[in-house]
């Protein structure tokens, strides 16, 4: 058993990163149902909430069958990130995590992000002072360092642990890479080993398939690893992976009924919760991933992702599921 603070979750558990535009309630909730053990929010503006900025207000909307839910927040000022804890605790999550990863310019110009990690001290304070601001267990997403001259991952840990983390998750690359290159999680599993540490320690970092996962587990020793990019357009990555635990082998690829309908209630859970506008632009970026291998497909993915009325976006999934009936997955 893996616990998060008071948060007890199975062996080696599974979960959703935290991505911008992409984990929101909709996602989440698919991703919860094939087996998601923890989901996060997308990354949140500290000095957006105080300000009230609508978008950021509403990525605190979290919902009963999303739980365990985390709420992900990021800044560099002390005083603007203990006032967010306050406003972040009324939307009662079980988590509050820290963003001491985001690579993007616009948040690492402001020292906030991945931004921090040049500055290890405030790293150190700012976790410190919000675990003491809340009785909410407090978690770290990082990175391993700024780059590859100033890898410290394992001392940062060790430091976060001391001052009340309750579990960190790291990815393998430095901000210097960005995404590019490949995740090292050597130094990953070096946290995880250091004698002193005794909260989780989840990987992250290109686990795109069950083999990975697995790799993760047995062969670098982690807690539990946070799945990202593979999870855009395939919510069954979590059941894939689990299936492939208990069993060795890999599920039955998902059928093209199956995806319609997951795309087809993804778009209408955005819609319930951002309206119609917003629901039919910010689901876009998933249907390349749902309907990934059918040959000569890019006629109705473009009707998909340039329509802006509802209505044809299901339409072109009726067509879809019309012409292709008989394509299968492999």
């Amino acid at each position: 058993m893996v616990k998060i603070g008071n948060i007890e979750l199975p062996d080696f558990p599974l979960l959703l990163a935290p991505m911008e535009d992409v984990s929101d309630p909709p996602f989440r909730a698919l991703c919860k149902e094939q087996g998601a053990d923890v989901v996060y929010t997308e990354f949140i503006s500290s000095e957006g909430l105080i300000r009230d900025a609508a978008k950021s207000v509403m990525k605190l909307d979290i919902y009963e069958k999303e739980r365990p839910v985390g709420i992900q927040i990021f800044g560099a000022n002390l005083e603007s990130m203990l006032q967010t804890i306050d406003i972040v605790e009324k939307s009662n999550p079980d988590i509050i995590d820290i963003n001491f990863g985001c690579p993007v310019k616009k948040v690492v110009s402001k020292g906030a992000g991945a931004g921090i990690l040049k500055d290890v001290c405030l790293m150190e304070q700012l976790t410190a002072e919000m675990v003491k601001r809340t009785n909410l267990p407090v978690t770290v997403k990082t990175r391993l360092g700024w780059d590859h001259d100033s890898i410290r991952i394992v001392e940062v840990a060790e430091r976060l642990q001391d001052v009340g983390c309750a579990a960190i998750s790291i990815h393998g690359r430095t901000r210097a890479q960005m995404y590019k290159g490949e995740a090292d999680w050597k130094p990953i599993a070096e946290v995880k080993n250091n004698p002193r540490m005794h909260i989780p320690v989840f990987g992250n970092g290109d686990v795109d398939s069950p083999e990975r996962a697995m790799e993760m587990r047995d062969v670098y020793g982690l807690d539990g690893c946070m799945i990202g990019r593979a999870t855009i357009g395939n919510p069954w990555f979590f059941k894939q992976v689990k299936h492939f635990f208990k069993t060795g082998e890999h599920l039955k690829p998902v059928t093209l009924e199956e995806r319609v309908d997951a795309a087809r209630r993804h778009l209408q859970m955005a819609i319930d919760w951002k309206g119609e506008t917003l629901g039919v632009f910010e689901t876009r970026r998933h249907y390349t991933n749902y309907f990934k291998g059918i040959p000569n497909f890019k006629e109705y993915r473009m009707k998909m992702v340039t329509s802006d009325e509802s209505k044809d976006v299901f339409a072109a999934f009726d067509e879809v599921l019309d012409v292709f009936s008989d394509y299968e997955f492999v």
